[in-house]
């Protein structure tokens, strides 16, 4: 094949049927999300001055929230689709623990994959806004590989939910908070092999080499340019293109992942498999807030997926999904009858 993407804007009014279906149809999938479990906490409020102490802006707070975040966001996404969701990840054995596991339960997740151990704190990221703009970001965490105990005892939970109720697919939301240590990764994907089902993995750099023969490996721009140590000058668009192919060419060759899904952020989504190399645009949008975008494009993608969706078409509405919930502030789900409305939007070019 070509040595660089081709561009694919090809929509037909068939390809518009089947990924309506699949997305209708996503209340009869159940999906194990495993991964980094997190609150999204936000602090809200204005600025109109600056501080006398420092030239710092002063908040005056008015709203305090706190959301499921990290792969708990993952799994929002995936039942604001409708499918059925069994959440696995590590939590601590503190407040902030408790009420993230009773919020997922409240939401109607199943968190029998949770394990909460007492040498963690559980993860929490507070953002600081005001006007829908980040002015600051806390970060509370322990983010050490999982050691080989509570790995153990993580891998045990995950194979006691697997051998209890079947899965149309495993996902991996690795934030590089250690819960998906080597360990734990490579258990599950042994498991997941001996009962054939269909894994789909967002990467971070720590461990991005060890998730091998995946159903759907879906990094972004940097963690594809970390992971491989590829290189070029910024502002290069020629030559970044041709890294990046050289990049997923061997990532395909070594990793040997069934398709690759690279985001792009504004330049849109890349899709590879050993047919393919097409390159989907950005969807036109009016962008408040990044955050939770790539949570929302894996969960499409692993919806469509699971349902065997064609490659190029299920990039096409993860892409679209993911700028969707960028028109939004903080960290938001996808809204799947707005998802559905946009899809019948796209243009037909049979």
């Amino acid at each position: 094949m070509n040595s660089s993407s081709t561009t694919q804007n090809a929509w037909s009014p068939e390809d518009c049927d089947r990924a309506v279906a699949a997305l209708h149809n996503a209340e009869s999938l159940r999906i194990l999300v495993v991964g980094d479990l997190m609150v999204d906490a936000y602090l809200l409020g204005r600025v109109d001055r600056i501080s006398p102490e420092a030239p710092v802006p002063i908040l005056r707070a008015s709203q305090r929230e706190r959301r499921p975040g990290g792969a708990a966001n993952v799994a929002l996404n995936l039942k604001a689709l409708g499918a059925s969701v069994t959440v696995g990840g590590a939590i601590g054995m503190d407040q902030d623990g408790q009420d993230l596991q009773k919020s997922l339960d409240d939401q109607g997740m199943d968190t029998d994959a949770i394990v909460a151990l007492k040498n963690r704190r559980t993860t929490v990221k507070t953002r600081v806004m005001s006007g829908g703009q980040h002015l600051l970001r806390v970060d509370e965490e322990d983010d050490a590989d999982l050691n080989p105990e509570d790995s153990q005892e993580f891998l045990e939970r995950l194979a006691a939910v697997l051998a209890a109720r079947p899965f149309d697919a495993i996902l991996l939301e690795d934030y590089d908070k250690g819960a998906l240590s080597p360990t734990v990764i490579d258990g599950l994907l042994e498991m997941a092999r001996e009962r054939s089902i269909p894994v789909t993995v967002d990467p971070k750099f720590r461990h991005f080499d060890r998730y091998q023969n995946v159903a759907l490996f879906k990094p972004n721009l940097k963690e594809l340019r970390d992971g491989l140590g590829l290189l070029w000058e910024d502002g290069n668009e020629a030559a970044m293109n041709q890294a990046l192919t050289e990049g997923l060419n061997r990532l395909q060759a070594e990793w040997k992942p069934e398709q690759v899904l690279l985001t792009l952020s504004e330049r849109g989504v890349r899709v590879k498999t050993a047919l393919q190399d097409v390159q989907q645009p950005a969807h036109p949008r009016e962008i408040l807030d990044v955050s939770g975008a790539g949570d929302t494009v894996i969960a499409v993608a692993t919806v469509l997926l699971a349902q065997g969706l064609d490659p190029v078409s299920m990039a096409q509405v993860a892409n679209l999904a993911g700028g969707l919930v960028c028109e939004k502030p903080g960290v938001v789900p996808i809204d799947l009858q707005t998802l559905l409305a946009e899809v019948r939007r796209l243009p037909i070019q049979a």
